[in-house]
Parts: C-alpha cells; sequence; structure tokens
C-alpha cells in the first residue's frame, strides 16, 4: 500500500509539472490562452463521459475518463493558481477538511447507524455551510449549470425536505396527467411560448416522477437515448441488407422494423 500512495503521489506531481508546462509561457498556444469560463464546458462533458463509461460498465474507458477528469481540476487550480487565488494543494487540503468534517461518526466521536441517517446528517450539514457562506433559503446553492432534469430533481428533493412534495409516485403520475392535459390544450394555438411553458412543466414533472422512483432522470434519459440508436441502426441495417435508406422507405415500413428489433431484443435474440 505504502509503495503505491508513493507511485500516486509521483504520477499527481508529474501530471502537474505537465499543466504548468503546458501553461508556460513557451507551452502549448492552445493551452496558454483559455481561461475558467472556456475550460469549464470541457470539464462538464468530462463528468458525463464518467458517467456514461459507469453506465456501460466499461472499466478501462473509466479509467481514461476518470483521468481526463483530473486533467481538468489541475487545469482550473493551475488557472487560480497563476491568478493567486488558490492552488491544487489548498484544493485537497479544503476537500479533505470537508470529508472530515462531513462524517464525524467515523473520523469523530459522533454515532450514525444507518446510510439513510448519514444521508440526513449530510444534508444537514451542508445547509449549514449553505447558511454559513449567507446562502438564505432552501433552495439556495443549487447550480443553475447543472443539467436541467437533474436541477429539477434536486430542486424538489430540498424542497421535500422541508415538507414541500408529492406524497408518492402515484401522485407524480395524477400531476403527470393533469401537465399532459394542459400541454394539449395548448396544442390549437400554436402559441409557442405557451407551448414551451406547459412542456416544461412536463419535463419539471417527469424528472421528480424519476426522484420518486429513485431513479437519475438524467441516466433514464441517457439509457432511452442509447436505446433509441440502437433500434434505429438495427432499422437502418435492415434496410441497407435491402438496398435501401430510411428515406426510400414508408414511415409503416420503418415502424415495422421498429417493432421487429423491439420484439427481438425482447427474446434476447
Amino acid at each position: 500500500m505504502a509503495g503505491s500512495q508513493l507511485s500516486s503521489e509521483a504520477g499527481l506531481s508529474r501530471l502537474l509539472r505537465i499543466m504548468e508546462r503546458l501553461r508556460a509561457p513557451d507551452g502549448c498556444p492552445w493551452d496558454r490562452v483559455q481561461d475558467f469560463n472556456s475550460i469549464a464546458p470541457y470539464t462538464i462533458e468530462e463528468a458525463f463521459e464518467v458517467a456514461d463509461a459507469i453506465q456501460r460498465q466499461n472499466w478501462p474507458s473509466l479509467r481514461d475518463e476518470l483521468g481526463d477528469l483530473l486533467f481538468q481540476v489541475v487545469y482550473h487550480a493551475q488557472m487560480a493558481s497563476e491568478a493567486g487565488r488558490f492552488d491544487f494543494a489548498s484544493v485537497v487540503e479544503a476537500i479533505s477538511d470537508k470529508m472530515l468534517a462531513r462524517h464525524p461518526h467515523v473520523f469523530g466521536a459522533a454515532e450514525i447507524g444507518s446510510a439513510a441517517a448519514q444521508t440526513e446528517a449530510w444534508e444537514t450539514r451542508k445547509a449549514e455551510e449553505r447558511a454559513a457562506r449567507g446562502e438564505a433559503g432552501t433552495l439556495a446553492g443549487v447550480p443553475e449549470s447543472l443539467p436541467a432534469l437533474t436541477r429539477a430533481a434536486k430542486l424538489t428533493r430540498r424542497a421535500g425536505r422541508v415538507g414541500f412534495d408529492w406524497p408518492d409516485a402515484e401522485a407524480v403520475l395524477a400531476k403527470l396527467d393533469e401537465e399532459v392535459t394542459e400541454l394539449r390544450a395548448e396544442l390549437p394555438g400554436q402559441d409557442r411560448e405557451r407551448l414551451a411553458d406547459e412542456m416544461g412543466d412536463l419535463l419539471f414533472v417527469m424528472a421528480n416522477l424519476a426522484r420518486k422512483l429513485d431513479l437519475d432522470p438524467e441516466a433514464c434519459l441517457r439509457g432511452a437515448n442509447r436505446k433509441f440508436e440502437r433500434r434505429f441502426g438495427t432499422v437502418e441495417a435492415a434496410l441497407a441488407s435491402q438496398g435501401r435508406a430510411p428515406s426510400d422507405a414508408t414511415l409503416d415500413e420503418m415502424e415495422a422494423l421498429w417493432q421487429a428489433a423491439k420484439d427481438a431484443e425482447r427474446r434476447g435474440t
């Protein structure tokens, strides 16, 4: 274990030196002109690629994606160091202090008997930290940059902790029916602003239905996207075997091929 720790420390030191060299006056022209705003989208993208590798259970890919995400942390820390704000060491110190403070049952004398109790204690501690930073209100500090479905679930999870929530998934389904009815009522008028408003309400309720079912709405949608890609690919392949493209087929023909692909998946063939 000690050898592994030394190896990790040496590897991290090497990565920090690489980052510093890239940003040096005679370093990489592209890296030198970047700033926090220009790098932030890459950071978000790398986090999603980590999640994707986990969902696919592609462990070699996960290793690589975690490295890419770590590099993003190093990148931001290097830019902050150049500006005299903080450095990588202070980032590590801050997260270490935070983990110690949020786990008094492990590193202190507190007793917490279950994962649910720890979750409650964790959220209480986070609320105290937000209050100490002057962030008032139950919903304070939920980043607007989060994916919208994730943010919807997070906002109402916060509200639910103070009692403002649907009682169960059935109640959310009833609300979903209500929102579908309201959206349908706006279709004849084709008012884009009204349609966007009702569509937003519908997606918001869907995100919370996932939350009530203890599901990640982003993961659910990513899974649906992959399923659509896979099945449509099967439709294209079937048409290609006939010397045709989707543009050469009717909707009924493609629907039949889609249903065949769906049935084959269910049979595991």
